[in-house]
């Protein structure tokens, strides 16, 4: 078994006027920090800890869990908006004045919200597998995806299903990462409450209804220089998404993995993280 770095990241805890934040920090100290916006139903125990060790050798690296969810005490938050706040009351905690934000899933499309409303506390944006907002020509959601991912209780194979191709390779690449994330699981520290959980799903249900004149309003708003990646093979959010959005957005890069799903940086984590470390050093 493979010995991560990340999974011996100490807890760590910071008070803000609406929480007690609780964080990792990995890699070196100095320059630009790089914190990381997780998924619906994600916290600290989640990031897969061979990606975060690839990201972590060259960058200040913060994962956190935000307001209400896993580790954090407080309410949770049902919009993009309030997951903003408070991801911002996080980093001003720290006493952080510029950051670089990596988001995934809805994390991206908070970090995506952040950059437009605090340009100037975010250098550089990395938004992997996350929706703009309504994409015109995207194809309707599969029933069985949606019926999944708002299950009371989300299994490791709902997961593989939801986050990875039905291939099998993807199947593979999908359960060699919840054996990388076990080690943190295994202790049994707090999920995810069901208040939390349906509170993001409504955060994604109020972001998908903007209409598409004030997305591309918002997406050209958006004045750094930002990283879109997606997998071909998503079966959440279609690559069409990220393919929008650097249609609209003024300096922005798009990767695709042609062979994975909406987790392609941990199925592709080593090449995904070269992608992120080029891009900030760019």
């Amino acid at each position: 078994m493979s010995t991560y770095l990340a999974d011996a990241a100490e807890d760590l805890a910071v008070e803000g006027p609406s929480a007690k934040f609780t964080y990792r920090r990995l890699g070196p100290r100095g320059g630009i920090p790089l914190v990381l916006l997780n998924r619906v139903r994600g916290t600290l125990d989640w990031w897969d800890p061979q990606f975060l060790d690839h990201l972590a050798a060259d960058h200040d690296v913060i994962v956190f869990d935000n307001v209400g969810t896993g580790y954090t005490t407080g309410t949770p938050r049902d919009s993009v908006e309030g997951l903003a706040d408070g991801t911002v009351e996080f980093i001003e905690a720290l006493g952080l004045t510029q950051v670089d934000l990596l988001g995934w899933t809805l994390g991206g499309t908070v970090a995506q919200h952040i950059t437009r409303t605090r340009p100037g506390l975010v250098r550089r944006l990395v938004v992997a597998a996350a929706n703009p907002g309504t994409v015109p020509g995207a194809p309707d959601a599969d029933p069985k995806v949606r019926a999944t991912m708002t299950k009371p209780e989300i299994t490791g194979d709902d997961l593989v299903f939801l986050f990875f191709p039905e291939t099998d390779t993807g199947r593979a690449a999908g359960y060699e990462h919840l054996a990388r994330v076990a080690t943190r699981l295994a202790t049994g520290l707090p999920d995810v409450s069901e208040a939390a959980a349906m509170g993001q799903i409504a955060a994604i249900a109020k972001d998908a209804s903007i209409p598409f004149e004030q997305v591309r309003a918002d997406l050209a708003s958006i004045k750094q220089p930002v990283l879109y990646a997606t997998g071909m093979r998503d079966a959440m959010i279609p690559a069409l998404a990220s393919y929008t959005a650097v249609q609209h957005a003024i300096d922005a890069t798009l990767v695709a993995y042609s062979d994975a799903g909406h987790a392609f940086l941990f199925q592709h984590a080593k090449a995904f993280a070269a992608q992120v470390t080029a891009f900030l050093a760019d």
